[in-house]
């Protein structure tokens, strides 16, 4: 609970020092571009939320490194692995100029530092011949950078409206925690902790009226971190199934995985390109500004926010499951699949004009009418 505390008030204070004092430095690290095909703000926002949320966990990792040396040790060591995504995220906020390979070449930096400092390499599946070739360290190294900045990217890439990235973030670190805690891994679950606690110190600022943004900086930070943790877990409990994190973090992987086919095989355009029908920009246009068609600007914020609750409700479908069935793998490779199936079905069926009425919310429209 202090690591909680202890960092949301830290990542509160900060992110709001940096609203207070946005003038002195809008010009470095607002986003201003309210036009792109991947922006749903009214008003330039400060995109280096992140800052808040590193400094949060790194105040945890510095008082457990007072009352529990070891532990606080492992945590600072940890953070430091994460500074080549946190930097390579957070240069891009400050210059628009890093490209997402360059990015993801620094997350995969990263992931080595933590193979390195932490011995953070996946070594096992629970696929008997997949797991017999884990035990060659190259190999190891390999599937453990690929799946790191994998979930990095991933959810760099569902950050697109207030509160999404940030709160499918605290539901994954929490599900993290729970299951460090019954394993008894006081390093990983003060360590989940303190980032969950980070965010919720965020998230007042950000939802629902985002007067600051996480920034890749804080994205790539968060999904390194989230990746980092769900190895550990799995390398220093062998209760814990590996598709335990799998099935946590498979909303953003299967968005980011099923965004490369779609633009690579189906448009035949450059995964890297931009676009705007990620699912939970479909859900925006076709669910929320449906029921919402005012263009005020107070509307055009509300749309913004109503647009992530769908989102955690659907992350929520897989960490429920992923929770009650942590040591089953048999189980949670059912539930992956089934979470897979349903996405494919949702995303058609919003694509094409045919929303189940349940989840369209007529509340704002009603509203409207009297």
């Amino acid at each position: 609970m202090n690591s909680i505390i202890i960092s949301a008030f830290v990542s509160w204070l900060a992110t709001l020092l940096i609203i207070r004092f946005n003038h002195l430095h809008a010009g470095l690290t607002s986003d201003g571009d309210t036009t792109g095909v991947q922006k749903f703000h009214v008003h330039a926002v400060p995109r280096i939320g992140g800052v808040g949320v590193l400094l949060g966990a790194l105040a945890v990792g510095l008082w457990l490194f007072y009352v529990n040396p070891s532990v606080g040790l492992m945590m600072l060591w940890l953070l430091a692995a994460s500074m080549p995504a946190f930097l390579g995220g957070l240069l891009e906020d400050l210059t628009k100029r890093v490209s997402v390979l360059s990015r993801l070449v620094l997350t995969m930096a990263a992931a080595v530092l933590g193979y390195w400092l932490l011995d953070a390499g996946l070594n096992r599946l629970d696929v008997p011949l997949l797991d017999a070739a884990l035990r060659w360290w190259p190999l190891s190294l390999l599937l453990t950078v690929v799946a790191i900045s994998g979930v990095a990217n991933a959810i760099n890439i569902i950050d697109g409206f207030n509160g999404l990235a940030g709160m499918v973030c605290v539901m994954i670190l929490g599900a993290l925690a729970y299951v460090a805690y019954w394993c008894g891994d006081t390093f990983l679950w003060s360590s989940s902790a303190a980032l969950a606690g980070g965010l919720l110190g965020f998230l007042v600022w950000n939802y629902p009226r985002g007067l600051i943004f996480l920034g890749d900086g804080g994205a790539y930070f968060l999904g390194f971190m989230i990746g980092e943790i769900s190895v550990l877990l799995v390398v220093r409990n062998p209760e814990v199934s590996p598709w335990f994190p799998m099935l946590l973090v498979i909303y953003p992987v299967f968005e980011t995985l099923f965004s490369i086919y779609r633009k690579k095989v189906l448009r035949g355009m450059s995964p890297g390109v931009p676009d705007g029908v990620h699912l939970h920009m479909l859900i925006y246009k076709r669910l929320v500004r449906w029921a919402v068609g005012s263009r005020k600007d107070s509307d055009r914020t509300r749309r913004n926010s109503m647009t992530s609750p769908y989102l955690w409700v659907l992350s929520s479908l897989a960490i429920g499951p992923a929770i009650l069935f942590w040591r089953s793998t048999s189980f949670l490779i059912f539930f992956v699949i089934l979470f897979s199936v349903a996405y494919v079905w949702l995303y058609s069926r919003i694509v094409r004009f045919r929303v189940p009425r349940a989840l369209v919310y007529r509340g704002w429209s009603k509203r409207g009418k009297k």
